[in-house]
């Protein structure tokens, strides 16, 4: 069996691409799985052998982000939709304005959907595992995920309208929503 701090270097590309369902661009992702990594190996004599690691480590990533999120929004440093932070020229390839097209669409996702939609959809993660790290019912992560495909699809124009019919017939209004 590997080390606690093994293990944590080869989860480091899962930990990169669970840190981009958090941020669009590519050094403010880098950023908080640097700052995870930082919070891990100082508490790592807290990590239970026996426990996934895995889950461990998205847990931390996870209140690390809202942390920094609870931070920014004191601070309020300025405009999001900054210009300079435009790409200077998009790319022509049609695939690549698809593939633009779909990580808008998840963008677009209510935050819980979005998270549930790239540990699972994305990552790999066992529906068990999204629980211990949202800290929810499996129930309401397979719900979660559910809606995030239906709404996916539908943000891309890939449901035909009988399936939206089918879909608020079992969500009626005033339902909760998850």
């Amino acid at each position: 069996m590997a080390s606690p701090k093994t293990e944590i270097v080869d989860l480091i590309p899962a930990l990169r691409a669970f840190a981009r369902t958090f941020y669009r661009e590519t050094n403010d992702a880098d950023d908080l799985v640097q700052e995870t990594l930082t919070r891990a190996l100082s508490s790592i004599h807290q990590f239970k052998p026996g426990t996934s690691m895995k889950s461990w480590l998205f847990t931390i990533m996870r209140n690390a982000f809202y942390t920094k999120i609870k931070v920014e929004t004191r601070e309020a440093p300025g405009a999001a939709d900054c210009i300079s932070l435009r790409p200077a020229s998009d790319p022509t390839q049609e695939w690549s304005a698809r593939g633009r097209e779909i990580a808008q669409a998840i963008q677009r996702l209510p935050e819980q959907q979005r998270e549930v939609l790239m540990l699972i959809g994305v990552l790999g993660i066992s529906y068990e595992e999204a629980t211990e790290i949202c800290g929810c019912a499996i129930g309401t992560i397979k719900s979660r995920l559910n809606r995030a495909r239906a709404r996916l699809l539908e943000e891309l124009g890939e449901t035909s309208s009988n399936a939206s019919v089918e879909n608020d017939a079992r969500h009626p209004v005033g339902s909760v929503h998850l």
